[in-house]
C-alpha cells in the first residue's frame, strides 16, 4: 500500500514539474539565485538597398529641382501683378482724362446749338453787318467742333485698344496663377509619395556617401563639358 502511494506521488510531482516551461534565455544571478528578466534580442533593421536610395535621393532631389521652379514662377506671377496694377491705375488716370475731354465736347455742342438759337432770336433786330459777323463766328466756332470731336473719338478708339490689351494681360496672369496652381498640387503630391516612401528609411551611410560622390563627379563633368563646348 505505501508502494502505491509512493508511485501515485512520485507521478504527481513529475507532472506538475512537467507543465514549468524553461525560459532559455533567462539570467541567474549567482549571488541569490534568481532568475531576472530575459534578453530579448531586438529584430535587425531592414536598410535600404543602394538602388533604392538612389531612387530616393533622385526625387529628393526633383522634388526641390521642382520647388525652386514654383517658386521663380510666384515670383515672375507677383511681378505681373503688380506692373498690371500701375497700368491699371494709369488706364483709370485716363478714363477720367477722356471723361472731362467727353463732357467739354457735349458742353461745346450744347453751347454752339444755343448760340444757333440766339443769332436766330436776334436777328431781326441786328443790322446786316452784325448778322454776318455773328454768323461768321458761329460758323468758325461750328467748323472747329469737327475737328475736336474726332480728336476725341480717335483717343476713346486708342484708350478703348487699350483696355482690351489690359483685358487680355489679366486673362493671361489668370492662367499665370491657375498653372502655378496645378504645378504646386503635383509638387506637393509628388512631396507626399516621397515622405511615403523614403521618408524615415533607413539606409547605409556608406551608400549615401558613395551616391553623393557620384552626382558630384557626375555634375563636375557635365559642367567641364559644357565649358569645353563653349
Amino acid at each position: 500500500m505505501k508502494r502505491t502511494l509512493l508511485s501515485l506521488a512520485l507521478i504527481v510531482a513529475v507532472s506538475a514539474q512537467a507543465q514549468i516551461t524553461t525560459n532559455t534565455k533567462a539570467k541567474v544571478d549567482p549571488k541569490n539565485n534568481k532568475v531576472s528578466n530575459p534578453v530579448v534580442e531586438k529584430p535587425k533593421v531592414k536598410l535600404m538597398s543602394k538602388d533604392a536610395l538612389r531612387a530616393c535621393i533622385d526625387r529628393q532631389e526633383a522634388n526641390q529641382k521642382e520647388s525652386d521652379g514654383i517658386k521663380a514662377d510666384q515670383a515672375a506671377y507677383k511681378a505681373n501683378a503688380e506692373a498690371l496694377r500701375a497700368e491699371k491705375a494709369t488706364l483709370e488716370a485716363e478714363d477720367a482724362e477722356l471723361g472731362k475731354q467727353v463732357d467739354a465736347v457735349k458742353a461745346e455742342r450744347d453751347a454752339i446749338l444755343k448760340e444757333h438759337e440766339d443769332i436766330a432770336a436776334a436777328a431781326p433786330k441786328l443790322s446786316k453787318e452784325e448778322l454776318k459777323a455773328r454768323n461768321e463766328a458761329y460758323q468758325v466756332r461750328a467748323n472747329a467742333f469737327a475737328p475736336m470731336v474726332d480728336k476725341v473719338k480717335a483717343a476713346s478708339e486708342a484708350h478703348n485698344d487699350k483696355r482690351k490689351a489690359f483685358a487680355a494681360k489679366v486673362d493671361g496672369l489668370d492662367a499665370q496663377f491657375k498653372a502655378i496652381e496645378d504645378r504646386t498640387e503635383k509638387h506637393l503630391d509628388s512631396t507626399d509619395a516621397w515622405k511615403a516612401e523614403c521618408a524615415n528609411k533607413a539606409y547605409d551611410e556608406n551608400d549615401e556617401k558613395a551616391i553623393r560622390k557620384e552626382k558630384a563627379a557626375a555634375a563636375a563633368a557635365a559642367a567641364a563639358a559644357s565649358a569645353a563646348g563653349k
